[in-house]
Protein backbone atom coordinates (compact mmCIF):
# COMPACT_ATOMS: atom_id res chain seq x y z
CA UNK A 1 0.00 0.00 0.00
CA UNK A 2 1.28 3.45 -1.01
CA UNK A 3 2.59 5.51 1.77
CA UNK A 4 -0.07 8.07 3.23
CA UNK A 5 -0.39 10.41 6.46
CA UNK A 6 -1.57 8.55 9.41
CA UNK A 7 -5.45 9.36 9.59
CA UNK A 8 -5.76 10.68 13.80
CA UNK A 9 -8.91 8.12 13.39
CA UNK A 10 -8.05 5.09 16.04
CA UNK A 11 -9.04 2.03 15.64
CA UNK A 12 -9.94 -0.49 18.68
CA UNK A 13 -10.04 -4.14 17.76
CA UNK A 14 -11.50 -6.18 20.25
CA UNK A 15 -10.48 -9.84 20.09
CA UNK A 16 -11.22 -12.84 22.00
CA UNK A 17 -8.21 -15.11 22.83
CA UNK A 18 -8.16 -18.06 20.77
CA UNK A 19 -8.55 -20.95 23.58
CA UNK A 20 -10.12 -24.22 23.03
CA UNK A 21 -13.63 -24.08 23.92
CA UNK A 22 -13.42 -20.71 24.89
CA UNK A 23 -13.47 -19.60 21.28
CA UNK A 24 -15.83 -19.64 17.93
CA UNK A 25 -18.51 -22.59 20.46
CA UNK A 26 -20.87 -22.59 17.80
CA UNK A 27 -18.39 -23.60 15.34
CA UNK A 28 -17.16 -26.37 17.83
CA UNK A 29 -19.56 -28.71 16.26
CA UNK A 30 -18.44 -28.20 12.99
CA UNK A 31 -14.28 -27.68 13.69
CA UNK A 32 -13.63 -29.29 17.08
CA UNK A 33 -12.16 -27.42 19.93
CA UNK A 34 -9.18 -26.84 18.53
CA UNK A 35 -10.13 -25.99 14.99
CA UNK A 36 -12.54 -23.30 16.55
CA UNK A 37 -9.48 -21.48 18.32
CA UNK A 38 -7.36 -21.73 15.54
CA UNK A 39 -9.90 -20.27 13.10
CA UNK A 40 -10.33 -17.30 16.44
CA UNK A 41 -6.34 -17.17 15.51
CA UNK A 42 -6.69 -16.49 12.31
CA UNK A 43 -9.35 -13.72 12.64
CA UNK A 44 -7.91 -11.89 15.02
CA UNK A 45 -4.34 -11.86 13.05
CA UNK A 46 -6.57 -10.76 9.83
CA UNK A 47 -8.08 -8.12 11.55
CA UNK A 48 -5.34 -6.69 13.06
CA UNK A 49 -3.37 -7.00 9.54
CA UNK A 50 -6.10 -5.11 7.80
CA UNK A 51 -6.24 -1.64 10.64
CA UNK A 52 -2.61 -1.68 9.74
CA UNK A 53 -2.89 -1.37 6.14
CA UNK A 54 -5.08 1.17 6.65
CA UNK A 55 -3.77 4.45 7.48
CA UNK A 56 -6.11 5.19 10.53
CA UNK A 57 -3.65 5.36 13.87
CA UNK A 58 -3.09 4.51 16.43
CA UNK A 59 -4.59 1.07 17.03
CA UNK A 60 -5.15 -0.70 19.57
CA UNK A 61 -6.25 -4.41 20.81
CA UNK A 62 -8.55 -4.66 23.15
CA UNK A 63 -8.33 -8.49 24.45
CA UNK A 64 -10.75 -11.11 26.68
CA UNK A 65 -10.52 -12.36 29.23
CA UNK A 66 -7.27 -10.87 29.58
CA UNK A 67 -3.67 -10.12 27.91
CA UNK A 68 -2.12 -13.27 28.44
CA UNK A 69 -2.19 -15.44 25.49
CA UNK A 70 0.33 -15.79 23.68
CA UNK A 71 -0.74 -14.67 20.35
CA UNK A 72 -1.77 -10.74 21.98
CA UNK A 73 1.79 -10.51 22.71
CA UNK A 74 3.30 -11.95 19.28
CA UNK A 75 0.89 -9.38 17.65
CA UNK A 76 2.25 -6.16 19.62
CA UNK A 77 5.36 -7.09 19.05
CA UNK A 78 4.93 -7.60 15.45
CA UNK A 79 2.76 -4.78 14.45
CA UNK A 80 2.51 -0.72 15.88
CA UNK A 81 -0.79 -1.92 18.51
CA UNK A 82 -0.66 -1.63 21.87
CA UNK A 83 -2.45 -4.17 24.09
CA UNK A 84 -5.14 -3.76 26.95
CA UNK A 85 -8.06 -5.76 28.93
CA UNK A 86 -11.09 -5.39 27.99
CA UNK A 87 -13.46 -4.62 31.32
CA UNK A 88 -16.56 -3.82 32.04
CA UNK A 89 -19.79 -6.48 33.50
CA UNK A 90 -20.63 -7.28 29.68
CA UNK A 91 -19.88 -6.28 25.76
CA UNK A 92 -21.37 -2.98 26.37
CA UNK A 93 -19.97 -1.91 29.15
CA UNK A 94 -16.54 -2.95 27.81
CA UNK A 95 -17.22 -1.42 24.64
CA UNK A 96 -17.71 1.84 26.36
CA UNK A 97 -14.92 1.72 28.73
CA UNK A 98 -12.78 2.10 25.22
CA UNK A 99 -14.38 4.13 23.93
CA UNK A 100 -14.11 6.66 27.46
CA UNK A 101 -10.71 5.70 27.31
CA UNK A 102 -9.70 6.49 24.01
CA UNK A 103 -11.98 9.28 22.66
CA UNK A 104 -10.31 12.38 24.46
CA UNK A 105 -7.27 12.00 22.09
CA UNK A 106 -10.28 12.04 18.95
CA UNK A 107 -12.37 9.83 16.97
CA UNK A 108 -12.18 6.35 17.22
CA UNK A 109 -13.44 3.23 15.04
CA UNK A 110 -14.10 0.12 17.25
CA UNK A 111 -14.56 -3.26 15.49
CA UNK A 112 -14.21 -7.40 15.82
CA UNK A 113 -12.68 -9.90 14.67
CA UNK A 114 -15.57 -11.50 13.08
CA UNK A 115 -15.74 -10.32 9.98
CA UNK A 116 -13.12 -11.50 6.96
CA UNK A 117 -14.29 -9.40 4.27
CA UNK A 118 -13.74 -6.41 6.00
CA UNK A 119 -11.39 -4.54 4.54
CA UNK A 120 -8.77 -1.61 5.12
CA UNK A 121 -11.04 0.85 2.80
CA UNK A 122 -14.70 0.19 4.70
CA UNK A 123 -12.49 1.75 8.06
CA UNK A 124 -11.44 4.80 5.71
CA UNK A 125 -14.85 5.21 4.47
CA UNK A 126 -16.04 5.58 8.09
CA UNK A 127 -12.75 7.41 9.63
CA UNK A 128 -13.72 9.91 6.76
CA UNK A 129 -17.48 10.25 7.96
CA UNK A 130 -16.33 11.11 11.39
CA UNK A 131 -13.92 13.38 10.25
CA UNK A 132 -16.81 15.81 7.86
CA UNK A 133 -18.50 15.92 11.25
CA UNK A 134 -20.70 12.81 11.36
CA UNK A 135 -21.36 11.73 15.27
CA UNK A 136 -21.48 8.16 14.47
CA UNK A 137 -20.44 5.59 12.00
CA UNK A 138 -21.56 1.78 11.36
CA UNK A 139 -21.31 -0.60 9.20
CA UNK A 140 -24.05 -3.35 10.21
CA UNK A 141 -23.61 -7.02 9.70
CA UNK A 142 -26.30 -9.08 7.78
CA UNK A 143 -27.32 -10.93 10.81
CA UNK A 144 -28.67 -8.06 12.59
CA UNK A 145 -25.76 -6.72 14.93
CA UNK A 146 -22.90 -4.10 13.54
CA UNK A 147 -19.39 -5.50 12.55
CA UNK A 148 -17.98 -1.54 13.19
CA UNK A 149 -18.99 1.32 15.37
CA UNK A 150 -17.19 4.41 15.00
CA UNK A 151 -17.87 7.35 17.48
CA UNK A 152 -16.26 11.03 17.78
CA UNK A 153 -17.08 11.12 21.71
CA UNK A 154 -18.82 8.42 23.92
CA UNK A 155 -22.67 7.85 23.63
CA UNK A 156 -23.70 5.71 26.62
CA UNK A 157 -27.34 5.22 25.60
CA UNK A 158 -25.79 3.13 22.64
CA UNK A 159 -24.50 0.37 25.28
CA UNK A 160 -26.84 -0.02 27.81
CA UNK A 161 -29.53 -2.77 28.02
CA UNK A 162 -28.60 -3.98 24.40
CA UNK A 163 -29.87 -7.56 23.72
CA UNK A 164 -25.99 -8.20 22.35
CA UNK A 165 -25.84 -11.34 20.69
CA UNK A 166 -29.18 -11.19 19.13
CA UNK A 167 -30.93 -9.78 15.42
CA UNK A 168 -31.71 -6.95 17.58
CA UNK A 169 -29.13 -4.69 18.01
CA UNK A 170 -28.54 -3.09 14.78
CA UNK A 171 -32.47 -1.97 14.86
CA UNK A 172 -32.37 -0.76 18.73
CA UNK A 173 -29.05 1.12 17.75
CA UNK A 174 -30.96 2.69 15.12
CA UNK A 175 -33.99 3.69 17.36
CA UNK A 176 -31.66 5.31 19.96
CA UNK A 177 -29.29 7.20 17.37
CA UNK A 178 -33.25 8.71 16.74
CA UNK A 179 -33.72 9.38 19.45
CA UNK A 180 -30.43 11.51 20.39
CA UNK A 181 -30.77 13.04 17.57
CA UNK A 182 -27.05 11.81 16.47
CA UNK A 183 -25.58 12.46 13.00
CA UNK A 184 -25.05 9.15 11.34
CA UNK A 185 -22.71 7.43 8.35
CA UNK A 186 -24.16 3.87 7.54
CA UNK A 187 -22.40 2.06 5.53
CA UNK A 188 -23.54 -1.18 3.43
CA UNK A 189 -24.34 -4.14 5.63
CA UNK A 190 -21.52 -6.86 5.71
CA UNK A 191 -21.52 -10.83 6.70
CA UNK A 192 -19.60 -12.45 9.80
CA UNK A 193 -18.52 -15.62 10.89
CA UNK A 194 -20.42 -16.93 13.82
CA UNK A 195 -22.40 -19.91 12.77
CA UNK A 196 -21.29 -23.18 10.75
CA UNK A 197 -23.00 -21.69 7.35
CA UNK A 198 -21.53 -18.57 7.90
CA UNK A 199 -18.07 -20.53 7.64
CA UNK A 200 -18.59 -22.46 4.56
CA UNK A 201 -19.69 -19.46 2.68
CA UNK A 202 -16.40 -17.92 4.22
CA UNK A 203 -14.35 -21.22 2.79
CA UNK A 204 -16.14 -20.98 -0.67
CA UNK A 205 -15.20 -16.88 -1.10
CA UNK A 206 -11.56 -18.25 -0.16
CA UNK A 207 -11.21 -16.99 2.62
CA UNK A 208 -10.67 -19.66 5.04
CA UNK A 209 -9.53 -22.87 5.00
CA UNK A 210 -11.45 -26.15 4.97
CA UNK A 211 -12.25 -27.95 8.45
CA UNK A 212 -9.05 -29.39 10.21
CA UNK A 213 -9.11 -33.31 10.67
CA UNK A 214 -9.71 -33.24 13.81
CA UNK A 215 -13.09 -31.39 13.08
CA UNK A 216 -15.21 -34.32 14.78
CA UNK A 217 -13.62 -34.61 18.37
CA UNK A 218 -15.60 -33.26 21.11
Amino acid sequence: MRDEMPDPTQIAIFAKAPVAGYAKTRLIPLLGRQGAADLQALLVRRTVETATQSALRPISLWCTPDQSHGLFASLSQEFPIATHQQIGSDLGARMLNAFEALTPKGPVILIGTDCPALAAEHLVHCASALRDGADAAFIPAEDGGYALIGLERPVPQLFEDMPWGTSEVMSRTRERLRELRLDVFEAHEIWDIDTPADFLRAQTAGLVDGPPSEASEP
